[in-house]
């Protein structure tokens, strides 16, 4: 099967690593793997901040570059989330290419869920010579219901031990732009959510979104936690942190 890759712009900029990760576990589960070289935004700032203006055209992009793949598959379940959950409402005035959005939504997967119910991987030959704790990113959650197929996955790393944090459904505050107009309050959220995991004992926070990734770390070093080490699950599985 022809899949999409969808790295989002976050990674790009960020920490291309996840998407080289996120690369090499769909080569690694069989697929032919398409990388549009143009891609950018999924459209979700504009789309969350009223400018649909903006966040439509971005639409139509990822339309233009991805419709032909079988699949496409995000290291992100905001990303994912965007483009399955909120791209109808986008097009709902726009009929002649509603169809062609919902056929593009159908087949847009977060990572972990693709490569658990449709790729079907049972093997991962990394290793994790420690413990872990999980953050479920709110939109993969509650938009995807991403919520097993991390633990499906992490389970069957060699030498990885899972322990759950309270509240881990729990929002880390990130939230987009929320992060920006409500800073004391998101300082807040992510301070629940650094106590929780560090209560766990666990070495690693891990978890899908590199939005929630860079809220947490950010918080957890400005704190003066300098060892806690946050993680991409894309970059667990594919073995890059060990």
């Amino acid at each position: 099967m022809r899949v999409g890759l969808f790295v989002t712009c976050l990674v790009d900029l960020m920490r291309p690593s996840i998407g080289v990760a996120a690369l090499q576990l769909l080569k690694d589960a069989g697929c032919e793997v398409a990388v549009p070289s143009r891609q950018t935004c999924c459209g979700q700032p504009g789309y969350n901040s009223g400018d649909r203006k903006a966040a439509l055209a971005l639409a139509r992009k990822v339309l233009a570059e991805f419709e032909t793949c079988d699949y496409i598959v995000a290291p992100s379940g905001s990303c994912a989330g965007m483009i399955r959950t909120h791209y109808p409402d986008l097009f709902a005035d726009q009929p002649a290419e509603l169809e062609r959005i919902k056929k593009l939504c159908a087949k847009t997967y977060e990572l972990t869920d693709f490569l658990v119910n449709i790729a079907k991987v049972e093997r991962l030959s990394a290793k994790f010579n420690g413990a872990v704790t999980y953050h479920d990113a709110c939109s993969g959650l509650r938009e995807l219901g991403v919520k097993n197929q991390p633990r499906t996955l992490l389970s069957k790393i060699e030498g990885l031990r899972l322990i759950e944090m309270d509240e881990a459904e729990a929002c880390c505050g990130f939230g987009g732009t929320f992060a920006i107009k409500f800073g004391d309050i998101s300082s807040r959220i992510a301070d629940n959510k650094c106590e929780n995991a560090l209560a766990t004992g666990a070495e690693a926070i891990v978890l899908g979104d590199l939005g929630c990734m860079l809220n947490i770390e950010g918080r957890l070093r400005r704190k003066g936690d300098t060892k806690t080490r946050v993680l991409h699950i894309a970059e667990v599985l594919a073995g890059g942190e060990t």
